[in-house]
């Protein structure tokens, strides 16, 4: 008996296998793993060239995560859409994971795969009768191993119109008023009314990143009002650059911005030695009429971002002048108590910074003390 129990469970199991197998459906044809096209691709121009930056794809269309990357096309052209690479601008190996990140495998791992991204800089050619509104399209394809794509990525357009050089003999000096800019003014204006040349002035301090912008104005007014920077702060370090911005209006078109290159950086440490504005309006009044006599002084305020205060100064006719302070009037009012009937006092005022610097003294005021 036991051999026939043995075929019985032999072909019961036979069964099973088989209506498994049936349950799953016909089968499936392989992944041709192809990458996701990309679709944040980014531009940047900058003179004649254009950075480009986009991330990488880690994952296929079938939501699988890549296991065998291949290239990825840079891809240019006229056109104000490209309907295919054509040929390629540059390959681009794909970048290696970041050491100890694990492959993705399967839609779930490769949605949480760590993000890596890619660049390129591409130098725009040079083609002959160019227009100012003029424009290059930008795509990137990525590629499986075997040279086999989904597609273009998003794509991109960027101002074709050549880019002004940056300005000879920028500098920037610190003044009273300002850090102040100049420049050597290019022989040549705009080639038309719809076309503007403007200076942009980056500012960056000492131990800072990121750049501000620090002052803007049209380049060929280079010998009208001084150009200055009055937001930086007093004894710090600064670097300063400037660059051409070739500005597009064409009737009816929206604007256009191409910036060009930058100037070498000129530092400068903003070193406060340049005091206030001397005061004036200064008057004398004698005061006191059955009381003890003294003499009230009153000024014109000064107006300095940094007044700290004001000196008080005094002399007698032929004398040496003292001061009569001993800390800073804050107010441009005074009283002086210390007077003798039956003399003349002569008084001047000057002005101080947070710094210390002292302005030069007004004109004097006199008054008799009866």
């Amino acid at each position: 008996m036991r051999p026939g129990w043995l075929k019985l469970l032999f072909a019961m199991a036979a069964m099973a296998v088989w209506s498994g197998c049936a349950s799953g459906g016909p089968p499936q044809p392989p992944s041709l793993e192809l990458p996701v096209p990309v679709n944040d691709l980014h531009a940047v121009r900058k003179g004649d060239r254009v950075y480009l930056s986009w991330t990488v794809p880690t994952q296929t269309t079938d939501q699988e995560g890549i296991r065998h990357a291949g290239p990825t096309l840079v891809c240019r052209g006229r056109e104000q859409e490209l309907l295919a690479c054509g040929t390629a601008v540059a390959t681009m190996p794909t970048p290696l994971p970041e050491p100890g990140a694990k492959a993705p495998r399967g839609p779930t791992k490769a949605a949480v795969a760590p993000k890596r991204t890619a660049t390129y800089t591409d130098t725009l050619p040079a083609p002959a009768n160019v227009q100012p509104t003029d424009k290059i399209t930008y795509a990137v394809e990525a590629e499986n191993e075997h040279d086999r794509s989904a597609g273009l990525s998003n794509q991109v357009r960027v101002p074709l119109f050549p880019a002004m050089p940056p300005p000879a003999n920028f500098a920037a000096t610190v003044t009273a008023e300002g850090v102040r800019f100049s420049w050597a003014c290019p022989a040549a204006g705009p080639p038309s009314s719809d076309i503007q040349y403007r200076l942009r002035v980056y500012r960056r301090a000492e131990g800072v990143e990121a750049d501000t912008i620090a002052a803007e104005t049209n380049l060929m007014d280079c010998q009208g009002p001084p150009v200055l920077d009055e937001t930086f702060e007093w004894e710090k370090t600064y670097e300063y650059r400037a660059t051409v911005v070739t500005v597009v209006s064409p009737p009816g078109q929206t604007e256009l911005k191409i910036e060009g290159d930058d100037t070498p950086r000129a530092q400068v440490f903003a070193h406060d030695i340049f005091p206030p504005a001397i005061p004036d309006g200064l008057q004398a009044v004698f005061s006191g009429v059955g009381q003890k006599p003294f003499v009230d002084l009153i000024w014109s305020p000064d107006n300095d971002a940094d007044l700290a205060g004001y000196n008080v100064y005094r002399h007698e006719e032929g004398g040496t002048a003292v001061k009569l302070n001993s800390e800073l009037v804050k107010t441009p009012a005074y009283r002086d108590a210390a007077v003798e009937r039956g003399k003349r006092y002569y008084y001047a005022v000057s002005a101080v910074d947070l710094r210390g610097n002292e302005s030069g003294r007004s004109a004097e005021a006199n008054e008799m003390v009866p």
